[in-house]
């Protein structure tokens, strides 16, 4: 398995994880509104059930972004390699190693740290077309594009 392939396997993993965890806390606040609404009556009630579609209405959206995460990354051709800096480029810049996807958390592959840029991001938006030792500025920093896999 590719190093790329690695870190698309690792963060799809890490999606699927939350978007399980999402699931399980929506379904369980449903579960909770239905019980509660057997044995309960009044303002106290009707607080109580606010809330909790309120936290159901927060968890919905967080449960559609970690799917359109998870729908972008399936989408990217690892095996794909280019001379410039496209969407599924790993890329050596500086001291740090970037994979050119979505905003994900920083993750560990094969003892290397890697961070997940969104190509709409500060960074990955001036990266995206450059080539191996180019140089970005982003926020006053210099980076320089060491190497493009």
């Amino acid at each position: 398995m590719t190093f790329k392939k690695k870190i698309k396997q690792q963060h799809l993993q890490l999606l699927q994880d939350k978007i399980d965890v999402y699931q399980d806390m929506i379904s369980g606040l449903s579960d909770d509104a239905q019980n509660d609404a057997k044995g309960s009556a009044g303002d106290k009630h009707e607080t109580a059930l606010s809330m909790m579609h309120l936290e159901q209405e927060k968890l919905t959206n967080k449960l559609k972004e970690a799917i359109v995460l998870k729908e972008i990354l399936e989408k990217i051709d690892v095996s794909k390699t280019t001379p410039t800096i496209t969407l599924g480029s790993y890329v050596k810049v500086n001291a740090m190693q970037l994979f050119i996807s979505a905003a994900l958390p920083k993750t560990s592959v094969d003892g290397v740290t890697i961070l997940s840029v969104s190509p709409q991001s500060p960074l990955g938006s001036q990266l995206i077309g450059k080539k191996q030792h180019d140089i970005v500025v982003v926020n006053g920093n210099s980076f320089t594009i060491h190497e493009i896999l």
